[in-house]
């Protein structure tokens, strides 16, 4: 007797194909995302000369240190301003154009160039004070396509002003520099004049957002007999360090910044948050991004790594003796 077989129908074959097409489908889609190589923008103000290119080389570390391999596992995308503000809108369109996953913004033009250039791309920034320049509601929420880290901290001013006062214990006016178009400025100048009356000094707040107002500015104190002088942290008047530390050099007046370039173009001396901290830990932000993390959801950090850079050839210039209660906390002296 002959055993029967039997001929698979059409109807069953489909069924067949159908039900291996779904299986295989999910696998094929996870393939193909996890060989999509990221690509981040990153927009910068300054230039590839600029001692900005410091801050990206910060970021690329923090990325390797994460995992990732430029030009394996990540693409970055570098745009340069070079110092011209007004291109910054280009060049934001332009990575929005490139479809990038996510956009790196420096200082507060860049980060409004990004916001007005796109609404869907995530947008990690590194700024002063995300809150008052309006690009997020709170440090705690911040809602939207935008987060990141800021750059000021309260008390930071009040301790630029008190070491000011450990160097030249006699000062009893301070001219104050400033650039009114940055909005992380006026929480600046109110800080420093809270303190400033606790520690019996008067502030000359002066305008500044070009070399000739710089220059204007420094007329002024001079005038006015100012006996030390404080930059307050804005981009602008940080890339014109070397004429600020060239001015205060001539007026012979002792000068505090926030942000370390300054006393490495000859500047007395700076009190401020790490910046390139700051941006190695702006690479958490895009790596969370990266895997699905809403910027919104991510809070803003506040620095956590602040530094004393001084430079004692500038300070022997002026006839200063740094006391040793300064030079105790100093996490760089510049001979």
């Amino acid at each position: 007797m002959m055993t029967s077989r039997t001929t698979p129908t059409i109807t069953s074959l489909t069924t067949v194909v159908v039900v291996l097409l779904l299986l295989v489908a999910p696998f094929s889609a996870v393939a193909q995302s996890a060989g999509t190589v990221p690509r981040v923008g990153f927009l910068l103000a300054g230039s590839r000369s600029d001692s900005i290119q410091r801050v990206v080389d910060e970021l690329r570390q923090g990325l390797r240190e994460l995992g990732y391999v430029e030009g394996h596992t990540i693409t970055i995308e570098y745009r340069w301003a070079e110092g011209k503000e007004e291109r910054l809108p280009e060049l934001a369109a332009e990575l929005v154009r490139l479809k990038v996953d996510v956009i790196v913004a420096t200082i507060a033009a860049a980060v409004q160039a990004a916001r007005q250039a796109t609404k869907a791309i995530p947008i990690v920034m590194v700024v002063n004070d995300p809150v008052a320049a309006g690009f997020v509601a709170t440090v705690a929420r911040p809602g939207g396509n935008i987060t990141g880290l800021s750059m000021m901290s309260p008390a930071v001013v009040g301790k630029q002003l008190e070491l000011l006062k450990e160097v030249v214990p006699k000062i009893s006016r301070v001219a104050v520099l400033w650039n009114p178009a940055n909005p992380g400025s006026p929480p600046q100048l109110r800080q420093a004049e809270v303190v400033a009356r606790a520690l019996g000094m008067r502030l000359q707040p002066l305008e500044a957002h070009s070399p000739r107002e710089i220059d204007r500015a420094f007329a002024s104190m001079t005038r006015a007999r100012a006996g030390a002088l404080l930059v307050l942290l804005d981009p602008i008047l940080a890339r014109q360090r070397e004429r600020i530390a060239e001015l205060a050099a001539k007026s012979h007046l002792p000068a505090m910044y926030a942000l370390r370039l300054h006393v490495e173009a000859g500047g007395l001396m700076a009190y401020g948050a790490n910046i390139f901290d700051l941006y190695r830990r702006a690479a958490i932000y895009v790596d969370k991004i990266l895997k699905g993390a809403k910027p919104g959801d991510l809070p803003i950090e506040q620095p956590t790594k602040f530094e004393l850079v001084i430079n004692m050839k500038t300070a022997k210039a002026l006839g200063l003796t740094i006391p040793p209660s300064v030079l105790v906390q100093a996490d760089q002296v510049i001979e």
